[in-house]
Order: C-alpha cells, then structure tokens, then sequence
C-alpha cells in the first residue's frame, strides 16, 4: 500500500520560509542586545538595512524577504489567531 501524499501549497512553504528567516532575525538581534521588535519595526517602516544586525547573517536573511509580503502575513497572522 502507498502512503498517503502529503501536499503544501507555495504559500504554506513561503510562510514557513518567512517564519524562520523573522526567527533568526529576532534572535539575533536579541543575542546582541537589541530590542528585536523596534529594530524590525524600524526595519519594516524605513526599508533600512542599518536596523538589522550582521550577526549571524541576519541582515542578509532579511533582505530576502519583500517587505510588503512580509506586513501582509503579520496582518494576516495578528487576525487569524
């Protein structure tokens, strides 16, 4: 017998994505110092890089994520819960 197939959408996958890079974003920002949710605010208001920390890559994770994709699943996730 086949098992059964296991499906996900490209938005599922994306949220995930997006889930994870906002993780290790907030995380090291925290590992530094930071006060993680005004710097990515900050980030998310100006599109400025200088809000996110290089530390573990995570102005290069951030930058891979459109910003207006990004408000959009907050929205999303803030209403949904």
């Amino acid at each position: 017998m086949h098992e059964p197939t296991i499906s996900f959408t490209i938005h599922e996958d994306k949220e995930k994505q997006v889930k994870e890079i906002l993780t290790a974003v907030y995380d090291a920002l925290r590992q530094k110092g930071y006060n993680p949710i005004n710097q990515i605010v900050g980030y998310i208001l100006s599109e400025d890089p200088t809000y996110i920390t290089t530390y573990n890559n995570a102005r290069s994770l951030i930058r891979r994520i459109d910003r207006d994709e990004l408000l959009q699943l907050l929205v999303k996730s803030y209403l949904d819960d």
